[in-house]
């Protein structure tokens, strides 16, 4: 499953807070695959690979809500979820960047 998100108005601060907060990239969330986010001048983009929606939204509601809320993120995400069609990964490519 792969999970587009948009987020208008988040600053890459607050993804920091996010991030060091639910730890993700020490604890991997079950299920989870592959992990890219970047900025635009509207704020947040993630593209995420997910074994399925239900593990994403396992993740969000036990982990990512409570570090969304420390961060003082406000509103509601755009958010599609589409089935994984295909994934491939360059060879050698590893943990965070």
């Amino acid at each position: 499953m792969v999970t587009f998100m948009r987020w208008a108005g988040v600053t890459p601060e607050q993804y920091n807070i996010v991030r060091d907060t639910v730890g993700w990239e020490e604890t991997a969330p079950a299920g989870s695959q592959v992990h890219v986010a970047w900025f635009d001048p509207r704020g947040l983009n993630v593209t995420d690979v997910w074994d399925s929606e239900q593990a994403f939204q396992t993740f969000f509601s036990e982990r990512l809500a409570p570090a969304v809320e420390k961060a003082g993120i406000t509103g509601e995400p755009e958010s599609e979820f589409c089935p994984l069609h295909r994934r491939f990964v360059s060879p050698g490519v590893i943990g965070a960047a």
